[in-house]
This record gives C-alpha cells, sequence and structure tokens, in this order.
C-alpha cells in the first residue's frame, strides 16, 4: 500500500521543537511529558526533529482524569480540590513527567480544546506546567483561540517556547503567580 507523498508538515520539523531539542541537548537535559488536552502531540511533535533521541525521555498521555494520579502521580487531592483543568494540576504533571520518565525537564498540559467548557472553564484554558533541575514545578496561564485543533497545536507551540527559555535560564518566564521565574 502506498501511503503517498509525505506532507510538508510532516517534513519539516516545528522550528519551536527544534529549538527546544537543542536548548535540551546544550543543557544535558533530558524531556518528559504528561498530557492530557494535547493527548501526546507534544512528544510527537519533539520527535519529529532529527536528534530529538538525545533529549526525549518519554511522554504519558492521561486524557481521562483518573489516569493524571494514576501514571503522572498527580495527588488526588489536587484533582479533587483543585479539578483536572488547574494550574495546580499542570505543576504536578510536570513533576510527575520528570519523575516517571527520568527526565530532567517535566512538561505538563492540561486544558480546555472544546468546543464545550470543562470545570466552569471556557475553551482555550490552557495550563503548562515546567519543572527543571533549577527550579521547582510552576505553571504558566494561557488562553488560546481557535478550533480544537488549533487551540492543542497552540498549547504545544507554548510549551516548548517555555522549554526554550527555562533551558536558557531565561529570567523572563512569568509563572502563574504573576511572579518572574529565576534561576
Amino acid at each position: 500500500m502506498d501511503a503517498g507523498p509525505p506532507s510538508p508538515d510532516s517534513v519539516v520539523p516545528s522550528p519551536a521543537a527544534a529549538a527546544a531539542v537543542a536548548a535540551l541537548r546544550d543543557r544535558g537535559w533530558a524531556l518528559g511529558t504528561a498530557e492530557s488536552l494535547t493527548a501526546g502531540l507534544l512528544a510527537a511533535t519533539v520527535a519529529e526533529v532529527p536528534g530529538a533521541s538525545a533529549v526525549l525521555r518519554g511522554g504519558l498521555v492521561v486524557y481521562a482524569t483518573p489516569l493524571k494520579h494514576e501514571l503522572a502521580d498527580v495527588p488526588t487531592d489536587v484533582l479533587e480540590r483543585h479539578g483536572a483543568v488547574s494550574p495546580e494540576t499542570a505543576r504536578a504533571l510536570a513533576a510527575g513527567a520528570a519523575r516517571r520518565c527520568g527526565a530532567e525537564v517535566g512538561v505538563g498540559l492540561t486544558g480546555v480544546a472544546g468546543p464545550d467548557t470543562q470545570e466552569g472553564r471556557p475553551v482555550g484554558t490552557v495550563y503548562v506546567g515546567l519543572t527543571t533541575p533549577e527550579r521547582a514545578a510552576w505553571s504558566v496561564p494561557l488562553s488560546l483561540s481557535g478550533d480544537r485543533a488549533a487551540i492543542r497545536r497552540a498549547a504545544c507551540e507554548a510549551a516548548l517556547a517555555l522549554v526554550v527559555a527555562a533551558a536558557g535560564g531565561d529570567p523572563e518566564v512569568d509563572d502563574d503567580d504573576g511572579n518572574e521565574s529565576g534561576n
């Protein structure tokens, strides 16, 4: 069976993913992901970059709320008190991704891709959690627009930009408390 010619998107990796792979490689850091709304899209986007195997340890798809606890070690009290779509859950996902994947950097993604609201959160609400060897887990809120596919892609691109900034020691990475993250 011939699958046909590759699409341009499958040939050219995301520039943000390429930058993240380079930044992580420069630091000697590995990446693990725990993804809810993106359902593995972030890890797959990173894997498209030649040389990604030097930094990508693995990813957890935790689309169902119980799996956030079972696979990514999100405490049940965090899920009960704050919900699946919250900065607290994003931080716990990031920490769980790093721990479970044996990586220095963990990224957690949770949010509402639509078309319906979830837990009272509007479509486009996304929280990106991140942890590095230099900083305990923090999260960044995003308000994205578009259809499901656009929101999921934009969430991945934002997460990759945060990885690049964190790996570069960027002190201007704002967290969800409005504080600037320093190293």
